[in-house]
C-alpha cells in the first residue's frame, strides 16, 4: 500500500501512543511473574512479536482490547520457534531469557532482523557452552545460561544489556554485567531497570558494572504503559511548522530518552546546531528532516543509524535528495543542510522503515508528499495515518 499525504497543517486533541519500549518491557516482566496486568497496550508488529513469542516460551496470557492478563507457565514440548518478525527488542531482550529456560531455542525473522546480528551476545557467551548457528531467516541457540560474569559494549546495543538484567537475576548464583565503553542510548537501560524494580527486582549499579544478586523472583505487578515521546515527536514536530496539537498522556518525569526531542526541536527551530544524539538515537530520522525544514544541522553520535530497520543515513540522504538536502556523512556525524527545492509534490520510498516514513511525512507541511510501501509503519505505530485525519490532514491510500 502507498499512501499521498496532502499540504496543510495539524489541528486538534489526540491521546499519546502507549510507549513501545515500556510495553515490551512490561510484558516480558508480567510474564516472569506469572500473573498480574500489562493495561494500556497498542498491538503494534513489534508488540505483536513479543506476545507471540512468550506464548512460544510457555508463557499464557489472555489478550484483550488494551490490555493483556498473564495467567501461568508451562514448558513446550520440543525446540521453542518464537517468531520475532522485525523486531530487534524482542529478540535480544528474550534470548538470554528463554536459555534460563530451554537448552535450545530458534529465533526466527526477516532477513534484516538477522543481519542485524546478536554480537554481544556471541562474544559474552563465548566461553560458557552457548553455540549460536544462523541462516538468513533464523538463530538457533544451544545451551543453558548459567550465572557469573557478562563483558558487553555499551556502545553498540542496549538491548543486550537489557536482555541480561531481565534473565540473570532468577539464576542461582550473584552475576556482573562489565561495560567495557561507555553506554550509548542509556535512557532505554534506565526504563528496563525502572520496570523490573517494580516486580520486586534488585540491581546494584558500581561504575561500569551491574551488580545481580541470583535466585530473586518477579513478583505480581499491575502496570499501565504511559504515553510514547517517540511517537509523538512526529506529530509534535507539526506544531514548530505551523500546526496547532495538543498531545495528551505524556509524563513529564519519564525515563524516556526520546523526552528530548522538546529540547531538540526549540534549538533546531532558532539556528544551525550541533546535537549529539547518542542516547536517543531513534530520534534521528525526525531530526534530520525537521533540521531541513529550519536551519540544517550537525548531528553526532549517528553510527549506529546505520543498522536499525533500514540504514537510515543512507535511504534518508537519498529521499531527502529529492529536495535539493545534502548530506555531509563522516564516521559517527551527519550534517544536514536546508531544503533548497520547493515542488507541489514529491514521492518518497520508505524503505520498510516505519521511522523513516513518519518523518518523512513532515513535508507534508510545505507540499503534498506520496510514500511508497506505507505498510511499514505498523511496526511501531499502526494508527498513524488515522492520527492524521483526526488531525485534519488529508490522507489518501492508492495501490
Amino acid at each position: 500500500m502507498n499512501v499521498k499525504i496532502l499540504e496543510g497543517n495539524l489541528e486538534g486533541k489526540i491521546k499519546a501512543h502507549p510507549s513501545k519500549s515500556y510495553a515490551h518491557r512490561y510484558l516480558i516482566s508480567c510474564a516472569l511473574s506469572k500473573g498480574g496486568f500489562v493495561k494500556n497496550i497498542e498491538y503494534s508488529d513489534d508488540i505483536i512479536a513479543t506476545l507471540d513469542s512468550l506464548e512460544a516460551l510457555g508463557f499464557s496470557f489472555i489478550r484483550r482490547f488494551d490490555s493483556i492478563e498473564f495467567l501461568t507457565f508451562r514448558k513446550v514440548t520440543g525446540v521453542p520457534v518464537l517468531n520475532c518478525n522485525e523486531s530487534g527488542s524482542t529478540l535480544r531482550f528474550l534470548i538470554p531469557i528463554a536459555l534460563t529456560i530451554y537448552d535450545e531455542v530458534k529465533f526466527t525473522g526477516t532477513e534484516r532482523l538477522i543481519a542485524r546480528g546478536i554480537s554481544e551476545y556471541e562474544k559474552a557467551f563465548k566461553n560458557s557452552g552457548i553455540k549460536f548457528t544462523k541462516d538468513k531467516t533464523s538463530i538457533t541457540a544451544k545451551g543453558k545460561l548459567t550465572s557469573g560474569e557478562f563483558h558487553l559494549d555499551g556502545n553498540i546495543s542496549s538491548q543486550y544489556i537489557s536482555g541480561l538484567l531481565f534473565a540473570l537475576p532468577t539464576l542461582d548464583g550473584d552475576s556482573k554485567i562489565i561495560i567495557e565503553k561507555s553506554i550509548e542510548s542509556r535512557p532505554y537501560v534506565d526504563i528496563t531497570i525502572d520496570c523490573i524494580k517494580r516486580f520486586g527486582i534488585e540491581i546494584a549499579l558500581n561504575s561500569q558494572e551491574f551488580i545481580i544478586k541470583g535466585n530473586q523472583s518477579y513478583l505480581k505487578y499491575e502496570c499501565i504503559v504511559e504515553g510514547d515521546y517517540s511517537n509523538a515527536a512526529f506529530i509534535d514536530a507539526f506544531n514548530y511548522l505551523g500546526s496547532n496539537v495538543e498531545i495528551e498522556g505524556l509524563n513529564p518525569y519519564s525515563y524516556q530518552g526520546d523526552k528530548k526531542y522538546l529540547e531538540y526541536f526549540k534549538l533546531l527551530s532558532e539556528d544551525f546546531q550541533t546535537i549529539d544524539i547518542k542516547d536517543s538515537i531513534d530520534l534521528g530520522p525526525v531530526l534530520f528532516v525537521f533540521a531541513s525544514l529550519n536551519h540544517g544541522a550537525k548531528f553526532i553520535g549517528t553510527k549506529r543509524l546505520e543498522i536499525k530497520e533500514s540504514n537510515r543515513i543512507k535511504d534518508l540522504e537519498v529521499e531527502m535528495n529529492k529536495l535539493g538536502v545534502t548530506f555531509v556523512v563522516k564516521d559517527d556525524e551527519v550534517t544536514v543542510s536546508k531544503i533548497n527545492t520547493k515542488v507541489k509534490e514529491v514521492e518518497f520510498d520508505s524503505h520498510n522503515d516505519h521511522r523513516v516514513l513518519m518523518s518523512l511525512s513532515l513535508y507534508s507541511s510545505i507540499m503534498n508528499v506520496k510514500i511508497t510501501n506505507s505498510d511499514c509503519v505498523k511496526k511501531s505505530n499502526p494508527n498513524f495515518f488515522i492520527d492524521l485525519l483526526k488531525l485534519k490532514k488529508g490522507v489518501e491510500f492508492y495501490e
